[in-house]
């Protein structure tokens, strides 16, 4: 299949066109069923602290079992571990929705299905990280199908939020949990077509601690690949807790209610698109340490002043500057690692990236409930947009070692 776009090259492969498809339905009945437990939860106990711990609990899992899950990667038939967890995310799925509409559904479920959730997701995301490359076939296509498949997430993002505001209006917080599980049977069904070559494994492996240490080690030694983690920790710490926070600023703030909750937080997923679509139209990762870095600080600043506009038709441009600089920056890291690191610890590096990027927001999102309850929202918001620019003013000043280690590495990669 040719592709006029040069943005979307990477849906020439049959493969990766059927993973994106069905991963777009999915994307959109995830961020529904996300927005509404928030929401149910808040309305249930009236406590920013209890969001928090949905947030923590919900990705504490990716934090402890990424680096496992990495390592298993590197050993495993990808393809079959990616339809299993896709299969038992859709029984999670069907099993929020029955308790909800059934009306036995209580806070703990909600807390304790988000950390099944988190189970899953922390096994799935080094897994498919991986499995990208299986999907395209080929190591210069793979940056653009990272771009393509941040696309299709934050157009799940966009729609999906501004989708569940509606639909909790209309018909209830229950009707979203149900959208998301019926959902799941596009992503099943793509599977059922996917037809991959194996990457060749290793007959003996190393013992799990050994390589876990191996692949810990090698990603310390290198300065791009440190820095960009370092910063990707401070930007999962405390710029993305935000979403966590959005029942509480949309009611204490703007005195809204779930609408419009769903059009600021789709705002960010607006921005987090524009910025896919941007770094999809790259030709290569040269020059998006300078990018990333702009885009930190811009996120940063954004935040800062969210909670200060007072009107929600002010914050929503803030919250799409938010949006697009956190999507960008770790889409630009994801981006430059997947091209810098070696084959064979591909698996147990973009596992650290899932655990500093995703596993670090359950400690800024319990932080950050509990800081919201004691000191407002307004300042918890505006002392995380600021820790977050300190950061990228920080990878700012390493700049000049960190693009002669990258040239050098890119000139081994041309002569390969």
């Amino acid at each position: 299949m040719r592709n006029p776009l040069p943005a979307l090259r990477v849906l020439r492969h049959r493969n990766f066109r059927l993973f994106v498809s069905g991963q777009a339905f999915a994307l959109i009945g995830y961020w529904m069923q996300s927005i509404a437990q928030s929401w149910l939860l808040y309305k249930m106990t009236d406590s920013a602290t209890l969001l928090g711990v949905l947030g923590f609990a919900g990705s504490l899992p990716i934090l402890l079992l990424s680096p496992l899950a990495g390592i298993w990667s590197d050993r495993c038939n990808l393809h079959r571990v990616m339809y299993a967890t896709q299969i038992l995310e859709m029984a999670q799925a069907v099993t929020l929705a029955a308790l909800a509409l059934t009306g036995n559904l209580q806070p703990w479920h909600i807390i304790a299905l988000s950390v099944v959730m988190g189970v899953l997701i922390s096994i799935e995301l080094p897994v498919r990280h991986a499995y990208l490359l299986e999907l395209v076939g080929a190591r210069e296509d793979l940056p653009n199908a990272v771009a393509v498949t941040s696309l299709i997430g934050n157009c799940g993002r966009l729609v999906g939020p501004a989708l569940a505001g509606l639909v909790i209006g209309w018909l209830g917080e229950a009707a979203c949990f149900a959208i998301n599980a019926v959902s799941y049977s596009a992503v099943i069904i793509s599977f059922m077509f996917i037809r991959v070559t194996p990457t060749v494994r290793p007959a003996t492996h190393k013992r799990m601690l050994q390589g876990m240490r191996e692949g810990v080690a090698y990603a310390w030694q290198s300065l791009p690949i440190r820095a960009l983690l370092l910063l990707l920790t401070v930007v999962g710490l405390l710029g993305t807790p935000y979403i966590s926070l959005m029942p509480v600023l949309t009611r204490e703030v703007f005195q809204g209610g779930a609408d419009q909750m769903g059009f600021m937080v789709g705002a960010a997923g607006m921005g987090a698109v524009t910025g896919t679509l941007y770094l999809a139209t790259r030709s290569s990762v040269r020059g998006l340490v300078r990018l990333l870095t702009y885009t930190a600080l811009a996120a940063g600043i954004a935040l800062a002043l969210v909670a200060h506009v007072k009107l929600v038709w002010f914050a929503i441009p803030l919250f799409a500057i938010t949006g697009f600089g956190i999507l960008v920056t770790s889409v630009s890291v994801n981006m430059i690692v997947q091209t810098i690191v070696d084959d064979d610890k591909r698996g147990r590096v973009m596992s650290l990236y899932t655990a500093c990027f995703m596993g670090m927001s359950p400690f800024g999102a319990l932080a950050a409930g509990a800081l919201a309850d004691r000191i407002g929202v307004a300042t918890t918001l505006t002392l995380a947009g600021a820790c977050c620019a300190a950061g990228a003013l920080l990878l700012a000043s390493r700049h000049p070692q960190i693009r002669a280690e990258l040239r050098e590495r890119y000139a081994q990669l041309d002569t390969k």
